[in-house]
């Protein structure tokens, strides 16, 4: 396991040793890096590759996939150029490394450019989980999602996303025809070990979809 750079995205790649697992795509939120969360996709996926990207915006001196204007408030222009970065960079790894299309593991702001992956650029993912994920649009594109399964894992006590927020966008993703399961867990934006058991869960149920 090395950390090296692209021409894109400073990443790991951990190659697992079950290839019939869908490779996860871990995207970390605010002051994370490309190796916060290679545990947790330890955890929840044993055996399966890895692809852990750095985000390229720094905020404060914090890694971000992209810019935002205030807290909640999202520079759309930038989050969906930077959309289409990381769509290109999972194109590539694909293709150097002859993987199939990941499954995205995202965390806050991770979870939030997964979002935005999935609205623009539908058949990209073999499904997402998205831990306190907010709507990433204020007028977000449609999407034909085809029966992608998503899995929105909310907190009732987060001071960072309103229930409503994340309501909305299970209810966006769900109208473009993808499979979501969403969930208000009782903590607040932080992961707990309610997140680990619900994704170990999840990722089980889909895993050996073709």
């Amino acid at each position: 396991m090395t950390a090296v750079a692209t021409p894109r995205f400073v990443h790991v790649l951990e190659r697992g040793d079950n290839l019939a697992l869908p490779p996860l795509l871990l995207l970390h939120g605010t002051g994370g890096d490309e190796h916060d969360l290679l545990p947790l996709g330890r955890m929840v996926t044993p055996g399966a590759t890895l692809i852990s990207p750095r985000g390229q915006v720094l905020e404060n001196g914090m890694p971000r996939f992209f810019h935002r204007l205030a807290e909640g408030v999202f520079d759309e222009a930038d989050l969906r150029r930077r959309t289409d970065d990381l769509a290109s960079f999972v194109q590539v790894v694909q293709a150097e490394q002859g993987l199939p299309a990941p499954i995205a593991l995202g965390f806050s702001n991770g979870a939030n450019i997964a979002a935005s992956l999935l609205l623009h650029h539908p058949g990209l993912l073999r499904g997402a989980a998205l831990l306190r994920a907010m709507m990433p649009y204020r007028e977000p594109p449609a999407a034909r999602l085809d029966g992608t399964p998503v899995l929105l894992l909310s907190g009732a006590a987060d001071p960072i996303v309103p229930a409503a927020n994340s309501a909305a966008l299970a209810a966006l993703l769900q109208g473009g025809g993808a499979a979501v399961t969403h969930q208000s867990l009782p903590v607040g934006h932080g992961l707990s070990q309610m997140d680990v058991g619900l994704l170990r869960q999840w990722l089980g149920s889909i895993q050996g979809m073709r």
